[in-house]
C-alpha cells in the first residue's frame, strides 16, 4: 500500500522553532522541528494541508505561528492559545494570517483556564468563525459534556487518550464534536476498534493527524499509524478521515 495514494490534511502537528520563545512546561522543553524538518518528514505522503497546533511550551506566543503559516503557505492553518483578554482586532488579524481555532490545554496547561471556555468559544466563533480544541483526557470531561455539545464547533485531541473516558468521547462524537485520530502512542486502548466505533457513531467526526514530533508521547508517530487507519476503516472511509473531514472543518481554502 502506497501512502502517497491518499490525500491528507494533517489535522495536528507542532512546529518547534528555537528562534522563537519557548516556555518550559513542568521542566520540559521540546526538541526542534522546523517547517523544513516537517516537510522533509512528510516526504512520500500526499500532503495537501494541515493544522499547526500551539503546544503548552509555546503559551501565548504568536510569532512562531505566524512565521510557520507564512512558510508553509495557505493550505495550512493555525490553532493557537490566547488569553481571554484578547482583543477583537487581534482575533481578526490572526484570522487573516490563517489561524482557525483556539486551544484549551487541560492536560498540560499553557493555555487559558477552562472557566473561560464557553465564553471564548462563542466569542471567537461569532467574530471570526473559529472553533475550539481541547487537549484533555476524556475521563476528565464528563462534567463538560453539556457545555461542549452546546458550543458552535469543538474538537478533541488524541482520541481522548483513555479507555475510561471513551464512552463520553463516543457520545460527544455522536453529538457532532470532532475527534482527532492522532497520538496513537499516547492512548491506553486498541486504536483500530476505537476508530471503527467513532466512525460508526459519526462518519464526519474523525480527523487524521500525525502529531509530529509527538512531544512527550510514550511512542512517537510512525508510518504504521497511517496504515492502521486504512486497515481499520477500509480505503473509502479512510479517505474521509485523512482529508475530507478536516478540510471541511478547518476550511483552509474558503477565506
Amino acid at each position: 500500500m502506497d501512502k502517497g495514494n491518499f490525500k491528507i490534511f494533517d489535522s495536528h502537528f507542532h512546529i518547534i522553532d528555537k528562534r522563537f520563545p519557548l516556555v518550559a512546561n513542568n521542566g520540559y522543553l521540546p526538541d526542534e522541528l522546523t517547517c523544513f524538518d516537517y516537510i522533509t518528514r512528510m516526504n512520500g505522503y500526499h500532503l495537501a494541508g494541515g493544522a499547526i497546533v500551539s503546544g503548552s511550551f509555546q503559551a501565548f506566543d504568536q510569532s512562531y505561528l505566524l512565521d510557520a503559516l507564512g512558510a508553509l503557505g495557505p493550505s495550512f492553518v493555525g490553532v493557537t492559545q490566547l488569553p481571554a483578554s484578547v482583543s477583537d482586532d487581534e482575533l481578526v488579524e490572526l484570522d487573516r494570517a490563517g489561524v482557525r481555532a483556539v486551544r484549551f490545554n487541560l492536560k498540560r496547561g499553557g493555555s487559558e483556564e477552562i472557566k473561560h471556555l464557553d465564553r471564548m468559544a462563542r466569542r471567537v466563533h461569532e467574530i471570526v468563525s473559529w472553533h475550539v480544541e481541547l487537549y484533555a483526557d476524556s475521563k476528565d470531561i464528563g462534567d463538560l459534556y453539556r457545555t461542549l455539545v452546546a458550543l458552535p464547533a469543538v474538537s478533541i485531541d488524541h482520541l481522548g487518550l483513555s479507555s475510561e473516558g471513551f464512552p463520553v468521547l463516543l457520545k460527544l462524537a455522536e453529538a457532532g464534536v470532532r475527534v482527532k485520530a492522532t497520538g496513537f502512542g499516547r492512548v491506553d486502548f486498541a486504536v483500530p476498534a476505537a476508530l471503527q466505533e467513532l466512525y460508526s457513531a459519526n462518519p464526519d467526526a474523525l480527523m487524521f493527524g500525525t502529531d509530529l514530533p509527538s512531544t512527550r508521547a510514550a511512542r512517537p508517530y510512525a508510518d504504521e499509524d497511517f496504515f492502521q487507519v486504512v486497515e481499520a476503516l477500509g480505503e473509502e472511509k479512510a479517505k474521509k478521515v485523512f482529508y475530507d473531514n478536516a478540510a471541511a472543518f478547518y476550511q483552509p481554502a474558503a477565506r
